[in-house]
């Protein structure tokens, strides 16, 4: 619209293109983001853009038609703007302000002007408005100091640059642009290189940064777009990412050719007030000259305190005379100087500056005065000083943490060889936490956690060491000791420390702790890593020995322990190696014949030893997150068997049992929702999943609403091995499951031994009471069918049926299964 308003050669046909104006002319005009509008003569609104819509908060439809004057703070002063317009033409910079109808302001600076038609008549203002209150603050500093102040301003300040590790410039600054006299959108992308006159020069300079992590004082010579030369010094680093990857290097260059007269200038110029740095000018022999605010601001000494005196008034005892020594030195040297210092407020205080001191020559080329320009850093250095806290303390407990642990645990070592004395390493886990903080929450226990680790680290001695490593595992290292007992009376007052009743609110919290210890040094070599293992699975021994108490690490039990982690290595291999393969075993109904389902069964096979069963490998992961890592592999196994079958025509349950670990993850039924998720042709009836009945015994509330959540979903549970565990008849009302698996136990002997066959009536009965499906496992023979289809069981496996077979085998015999003669002609109830 605006072009169109502005071709008065061809006033009728811009005029006639405007009412036919395409989508993609509109699109240009609502790209702006700049609220834009049209308005009558008369005053009222005739058109705006979305920009508009946004910072009046009101849409176009009701936008039209009204006065234009309504929408900002001061009418009045809008409408003599207008009127501005109409007796100029036009009006630049007008500023007004905008009220958002949520009472939001927008200062804006308007430029507008009229548009006629092809007789001079005018049909309306077109205006567009800057918003200028969310402006960067150094933009708008830079908009209120004069041209000459800001050149000044631009002028003290480095080019500063940031590049990929492929050369591509990423980001530069203003000081930048105007050292190659090229804008910042032209220069990001751009090879860095290309701007300098040797470009050989600055990728070689390119390639230090990268070998040694950084360059200093590199020089090199800048070229503009007009010609002009500019010397520069440049320092360079690399930064990286928290992994320790290069992500780019950040390069700054100080100008060395207009240094001295911009310098020079800088005594005399207004900038001297405004700039942010504090300035401070002596003569030759360091007496000062003059001070800007900005030093006032930060050294809390007045201009007038400090005249007349030297700058050694602000140092603070941490730079020694060596240090001062060396700056004047390079002062004298390079006529600059660069770094960081601790100087002293009026108040006392300490406050770190990032300081450039650079001597100003007169026209006999001798030192006429310093300048020395500096900023207040101490917030930075704060900063950092919190980071590198965060990267060696814990942030809940401030305990040091496992990479600070790693480091005294090193130097622990170095020194009781020096000293020819023991160190211990306690590896302690809390007892009870975890019911403690699922009962109350993670606040409870956090702050539970913090109470512990106080009492716990108040009963070590100075140079002992307690860090946490994680949840509620703690690694105390104890130094100096003389030999292994010596520490003993200090792990009693961790294991009481630990066991204190504490008090949060009105909660009283108490758990114990298992503390593992081991010592160093020891008859073979050994590094700090394989300490805390040892001290770790010690530990676990003081678990398993009742808990609350320590156990020391035993070297001849060590090697038992190294097999079962040399064990839990191959298994692990071979499940990186897809070694293992599931077998199926039928379940049928005795009765009719019908094949009910089968189960999942793993196996091993072992390159070497053959086809493995599970008693031989399970157990040695039963206790490790690799059960996890194998259950999952076993589901996603089946259920892309059971997607396999059904395109076969054969739609089969099947179930798999699950261990101990893996049901106890807290994001069980999340994992197997995202397993089923790949598997969607599978219904989740069809999986049934297995838990041995001591599993679900041993945490019954948490089994129990893992086994809700799965029959959310549509999964059904199986209590495997029944009648072998303890309270069965107490909690089964408890568990949501679909079937009992009577175990074969009871059914190999139940021919011969009237105590099973006993147990078998009584299992038999309990479900059918609790409306439960039975089923039972080791069916051998076809009288043991035959006792149980007498006993009211039809569901039932075992090697009288089918022996575990592979996967692709399973149609087959499915099509060739029959029924035992015997067990068809049994008449229902015997």
């Amino acid at each position: 619209m605006f072009a169109a308003a502005r071709d008065v050669t061809e006033r009728k046909k811009a005029e006639e293109q405007v009412k036919q104006v395409s989508q993609y002319s509109r699109s240009l005009i609502e790209a702006s983001l700049d609220p834009l509008v049209t308005i009558s003569p008369e005053g009222k609104i005739t058109d705006v853009n979305t920009a508009t819509e946004q910072v009046t908060g009101i849409e176009r439809i009701d936008l039209v038609g009204s006065d234009f004057a309504d929408y900002f703070t001061d009418p009045v002063q809008a409408r003599e703007g207008y009127q501005q317009v109409f007796a100029k033409g036009f009006v630049t910079d007008y500023p007004l302000a905008i009220r958002h109808v949520n009472g939001t302001i927008t200062d804006v600076l308007y430029n507008a002007s009229v548009y006629r038609d092809d007789a001079g008549k005018v049909l309306g203002v077109f205006a567009a408005a800057r918003d200028v209150t969310e402006r960067k603050k150094a933009e708008e500093q830079v908009k209120q100091v004069s041209q000459y102040s800001r050149s000044l301003i631009e002028a003290s300040l480095d080019p500063l640059v940031t590049i990929s590790p492929e050369g591509k410039i990423t980001d530069v600054n203003t000081a930048t642009e105007q050292v190659t006299g090229i804008e910042r959108i032209d220069l990001v992308g751009s090879d860095f290189a290309d701007y300098f006159t040797d470009p050989v020069q600055a990728r070689e300079g390119y390639q230090q940064v990268f070998a040694k992590g950084f360059v200093t004082d590199y020089p090199l010579a800048i070229r503009h777009v007009n010609g002009t030369i500019t010397d520069v010094l440049y320092n360079a680093s690399v930064y990286r990412d928290d992994a320790g990857k290069v992500l780019g290097v950040f390069a700054a260059a100080r100008d060395v050719t207009e240094r001295k007269k911009a310098e020079s200038l800088i005594q005399a110029a207004s900038v001297f007030t405004c700039a942010r740095e504090g300035i401070m000018i002596t003569n030759a022999s360091g007496i000062i000259l003059n001070v800007n605010d900005a030093f006032t601001r930060i050294t809390e000494y007045g201009r007038e305190e400090v005249l007349g005196k030297r700058p050694s008034m602000l140092s603070s005892v941490h730079q020694s005379k060596d240090f001062y020594t060396s700056m004047w030195s390079g002062l004298a040297q390079n006529g600059h100087w660069e770094g960081e210092l601790c100087n002293l407020r009026k108040s006392g205080g300490e406050y770190f500056c990032s300081m450039n001191i650079t001597a100003v020559l007169g026209i006999d080329e001798k030192i006429e005065h310093y300048v020395g320009l500096f900023s207040d850093i101490t917030a930075i250095k704060e900063h950092q000083n919190q980071l590198r806290h965060m990267a060696h303390f814990d942030m809940l407990t401030n305990l040091p943490n496992r990479t600070l642990l790693s480091d005294r645990l090193q130097q622990a070592m170095a020194q009781a060889k020096r000293r020819d004395q023991i160190v211990a390493v306690v590896y302690i886990d809390l007892d009870g936490f975890k019911a403690i903080n699922d009962r109350n929450g993670h606040d409870v226990g956090d702050q539970l956690l913090i109470m512990l680790a106080g009492a716990m680290r108040s009963t070590l001695r100075e140079g002992d060491t307690l860090a946490r490593i994680g949840g509620d595992e703690f690694v105390a290292v104890l130094v100096g000791l003389e030999n292994s007992v010596s520490c003993v009376p200090m792990l009693h007052r961790l294991l009481d420390a630990a066991a204190e009743t504490q008090q949060h609110g009105n909660l009283m919290l108490q758990v114990s702790a298992s503390l593992g210890v081991t010592f160093y040094p020891q008859s073979e070599d050994i590094d700090a890593d394989q300490l805390l293992r040892q001290a770790d699975q010690t530990m676990y021994q003081a678990k398993l020995s009742g808990k609350n108490r320590f156990y020391l690490f035993d070297v001849l039990q060590d090697d038992s322990i190294r097999g079962h982690h040399e064990s839990l290595q191959r298994i692990r291999k071979a499940l990186v190696n897809r070694e293992f393969v599931l077998h199926y075993q039928p379940k049928v109904n005795m009765r009719t014949g019908a094949i009910v389902g089968a189960e999942a069964l793993i196996r091993w096979r072992h390159p070497v030893r053959g086809l493995l069963l599970p008693a031989m490998f399970l157990p040695e992961i039963e206790d490790d997150p690799l059960a996890v890592e194998v259950g999952e592999w076993v589901i996603d196994t089946a259920l892309s068997q059971m997607e396999h079958w059904s395109d076969e025509g054969l739609d089969l349950p099947v179930s798999i049992n699950i261990g101990s670990r893996q049901l106890q993850q807290g994001n069980f039924v999340d994992r197997l929702k995202k397993i089923m998720a790949k598997h969607t042709q599978i219904k989740p009836s069809t999986l049934m999943l297995e838990v041995l009945e001591t599993s679900a015994l041993s945490d019954m509330t948490q089994v129990s609403q893992v086994i809700e959540k799965c029959a959310e979903i549509g999964v059904m549970f199986a209590l495997d091995d029944f009648g072998t565990g303890y309270s069965s008849l107490t909690y089964l009302k408890r568990l949501r499951v679909k079937q009992l698996k009577i175990d074969q136990s009871f059914v190999r002997d139940m021919l011969e031994d009237q105590d099973d066959m006993a147990i078998l009536v009584g299992v038999i009965g309990l479900a059918a009471a609790f409306k439960l499906q039975a089923i039972a496992e080791g069916v051998e023979t076809k009288e043991h069918g035959t006792a149980l289809l007498k006993l009211g069981c039809e569901l039932a496996q075992g090697f009288g049926i089918a022996r575990p077979m592979p996967a692709a085998s399973f149609p087959a015999w499915a099509i060739g299964w029959g029924l035992d003669a015997t067990w068809v002609s049994l008449p229902h109830g015997g």
